[in-house]
């Protein structure tokens, strides 16, 4: 390499920028996505919707409150939840989408 050339200081960050690019449509982006999937199921609970927390309880929703949620898991046995510990929606068996 001739004495007197200074490399570009552009081309230093490229693998850099490069990495990041790869690392926001990989990790980030779908992240995002998901997210805003999942505070839209919460935003849609309805009463008698079956619902699985994120601890992994199944049962049916009684009440929707503003931050939380009455859930029934068997006769006579309520919980009250965070909306944000609801972790998915089930479809019944026989109910069509």
């Amino acid at each position: 390499m001739p004495q007197g050339q200074a490399v570009n200081p552009i081309v230093n960050l490229f693998p850099l920028l490069l990495i990041f690019v790869i690392f926001y449509f990989l990790l980030i982006r779908p992240q995002k996505k998901q997210e805003k999937e999942r505070q839209k199921m919460i935003g849609s609970l309805n009463k008698n919707d079956d619902v699985v927390t994120s601890g992994g309880i199944h049962g049916t929703v009684v009440n929707v409150k503003d931050k939380t949620v009455v859930i029934r898991i068997d006769e006579n046995v309520k919980i009250e939840v965070e909306k944000n510990c609801i972790a998915l929606k089930t479809i019944k068996a026989g109910a069509a989408s």
